[in-house]
């Protein structure tokens, strides 16, 4: 049994540092319990209310948290962009956030600016969770991505971890680290030099996990349990010209799995451009899809928590 420090009722999730590791197997736990509930539907969070407020494009995470509430019979309302409301008039997020709290019990929010979760959190009177905050953190994607391993390598202690790609702008990059700096594995850095992961998350988790940093696959594949890939985000970049220098810099092959361990774990948060090669879709190391399957029972097990339906 899982002894918490403190419950989940009516806590906000802004970073995935929120989480302690006891907390974070507490919610596995209730995911596991979601995985029937959610073939069933239930009326667990009956007239309850999700407010989304999405002000960046996203197809996963909103329609995931969306999936979550209604399988657990809630109603959910929100906006997937921002034109259309009164941000266009010139209305402030806090003040935003200060209104949509009178219409929902839970507000998941989604913003281009790194620090916009934690401002609509301090405003709020109900609970925020981040979906997604610029180039900071996406605690939830960091929680299914635990996950996901737990269920498919059936364990997280003693694993190498491979993290490729944009890890400078990459928000579930950061998360993921972070998480995985709760856990006894080795963690492996794979990006251009322009992407490497950021410092301060670097200098976070280091005394915690052993890290490495290398510049291409061929040097690190055989060693690892799980990789996870991420896109090189062109939107983040606001020189055109740094993006043209790193685009398409890696791209999983089936040549590169001749190299891989049997039970390799392939991730990805998606969604992808030309990192990931479909044909690697058929093989038994592809898990990217299962992870969106296994975001709606994580996210299911979060609002059950933070609203208080479960303990």
């Amino acid at each position: 049994m899982v002894i918490l420090e403190k419950g989940f009722k009516g806590r906000d999730l802004i970073s995935i540092n929120d989480l302690s590791r006891s907390e974070l197997e507490h919610i596995f736990e209730v995911a596991d319990f979601m995985a029937s509930m959610a073939e069933k539907r239930s009326r667990l969070l009956e007239g309850r209310i999700l407010a989304n407020l999405f002000f960046e494009p996203s197809t996963r995470t909103r329609l995931s948290f969306e999936s979550a509430m209604l399988r657990l019979g809630g109603r959910v309302i929100g906006f997937h962009e921002a034109r259309g409301t009164s941000m266009e008039k010139g209305e402030n997020l806090a003040d935003t956030v200060r209104v949509v709290e009178n219409y929902a019990d839970l507000i998941v929010i989604r913003h281009p600016l790194e620090g916009a979760a934690r401002l609509a959190a301090e405003f709020a009177s109900v609970p925020v969770i981040n979906a997604g905050s610029g180039p900071g953190e996406h605690p939830t994607q960091a929680l299914l991505d635990l996950y996901t391993i737990r269920r498919e390598a059936g364990i997280i202690d003693g694993l190498e971890v491979g993290l490729i790609g944009d890890l400078k702008y990459g928000r579930t990059a950061h998360s993921l680290a972070y998480a995985l700096s709760r856990y006894d594995v080795k963690l492996h850095l794979i990006s251009p030099e322009l992407l490497r992961m950021r410092e301060e998350v670097v200098r976070d988790i280091e005394d915690k996990v052993e890290v490495n940093e290398w510049r291409g696959l061929d040097e690190v594949i055989g060693r690892l349990d799980v990789l996870y890939v991420t896109r090189i985000q062109k939107e983040r970049f606001v020189d055109p010209a740094e993006y043209e220098k790193v685009k398409s810099s890696y791209r999983i092959s089936l040549k590169d799995l001749e190299k891989a361990k049997e039970k390799l774990v392939i991730m990805h948060p998606l969604p992808r451009v030309d990192e990931i090669d479909y044909r690697v879709d058929e093989t038994p190391h592809a898990k990217y899809f299962q992870q969106v399957r296994y975001g709606v029972l994580v996210r299911m097990a979060l609002i059950s928590l933070i609203l208080g339906a479960i303990e």
